[in-house]
């Protein structure tokens, strides 16, 4: 059994972070964010490969994952010759695969229990079942209706108020059949969501639906980005570093250096060799990167600082995400979602 992880995005939406790294990759934590979508695959021994499709800086995703020896399960990578959209980027992933496929979308996040879902689908004898998540506000999203059986009744877009009938959408997770791809045009961009699904529909296929009302986010924007790292601190959703690590005090790696007269506050994360010096203040809510370098009386609060980045003596970071390489000089302050894309340097004095 295979599994297609559909990771050539642009990431657009989380855009100055994803100019140089790809959104598959953007860290969560200490781990780049497609590690969390196959540890739940690996819950299914069944699966015995993951194919990575790719279109976007594929290089950089390949550098980090390899063969998949580090994740336990082997991973291959197809790239599109073009951006072929979710349909035509599964059917030319799945080229020459007879058996059931497992498919999630590259930006979410959730702890859908992947064994159900599939075992659901072979006993409804399913050419394809989709996994819905609820949400609270239905208005904002495409809707998909069942019927009481579990079949797939009709897909919505983004509906007015008076034809709200559900609350479930598309929560971008699939177990297809490769013998339904002939619906799927072959090299041309195609959508699964607006054409191979809405057809298996008008087509009275066995189409099935999983509802599943646990964790799931899509991490598409600098707002969800920063709500998945606080949703894990506060224990909405495991794994991780959190499958070991006390989320009730801060977390710092072995290696990394918090000298004296520091004051962490958790939740806070410190990862390995950054250096937070005396008198600097960190937390709650911030993540700090692989390398930083918080220095004496700088302030870090809910804010997430990816690697190499240095914040500087009195300087103030709340509610932000830093990229790469960043330098924030001494008595900046930084406040109110602030998006800061790699090697960003900010000026002594600087408010933002």
């Amino acid at each position: 059994m295979k599994a297609i992880l559909l990771a050539g995005g642009k990431g657009t939406r989380l855009r100055p972070l994803t100019i140089h790294t790809p959104k598959p990759i953007v860290p969560i934590f200490d781990r780049a964010f497609l590690h969390y979508q196959i540890d739940l695959l690996r819950q299914l021994p069944e699966i015995d490969e993951v194919i990575l499709s790719l279109n976007y800086q594929p290089r950089r995703i390949e550098e980090i994952f390899g063969d998949g020896a580090g994740t336990g399960i082997r991973i291959r990578y197809v790239v599109e010759p073009a951006p072929l959209g979710t349909g035509g980027a599964i059917r030319f992933a799945a080229a020459g695969i007879t058996d059931t496929i497992v498919v999630f979308n590259g930006d979410v996040m959730t702890s859908v229990d992947v064994k159900r879902v599939v075992a659901m689908h072979r006993e409804r004898g399913a050419k394809a079942t989709i996994v819905l998540t609820p949400v609270d506000n239905p208005s904002a999203y495409g809707l998909v209706e069942t019927e009481p059986d579990g079949s797939v009744r009709r897909f919505l877009e983004k509906p007015g108020a008076d034809e709200i009938t559900c609350d479930t959408i598309n929560a971008g997770i699939y177990v297809l059949e490769p013998s339904t791809f002939d619906r799927i045009p072959k090299d041309v961009a195609y959508s699964i969501e607006r054409g191979y699904f809405p057809a298996l529909v008008e087509r009275k296929e066995p189409f099935f639906a999983y509802i599943d009302r646990g964790y799931w986010i899509d991490i598409g924007t600098p707002e969800k980005y920063i709500q998945v790292h606080r949703d894990m601190f506060d224990g909405k959703f495991g794994g991780g570093i959190f499958a070991t690590a006390d989320r009730h005090a801060p977390i710092v790696t072995a290696d990394a250096r918090v000298e004296d007269g520091a004051r962490l506050t958790a939740p806070c994360f410190i990862d390995s060799a950054a250096q937070i010096k005396a008198g600097a203040s960190i937390g709650p809510y911030a993540v700090i990167g692989r390398n930083v370098v918080v220095e004496e009386d700088a302030a870090v609060t809910a804010s997430i600082i990816w690697p190499n980045s240095r914040i500087g003596q009195h300087a103030i970071v709340d509610g932000a995400i830093l990229a790469r390489n960043c330098h924030i000089s001494r008595n900046v302050t930084l406040r109110g979602q602030a998006v800061l894309g790699d090697k960003t340097l900010l000026t002594e004095h600087s408010k933002i």
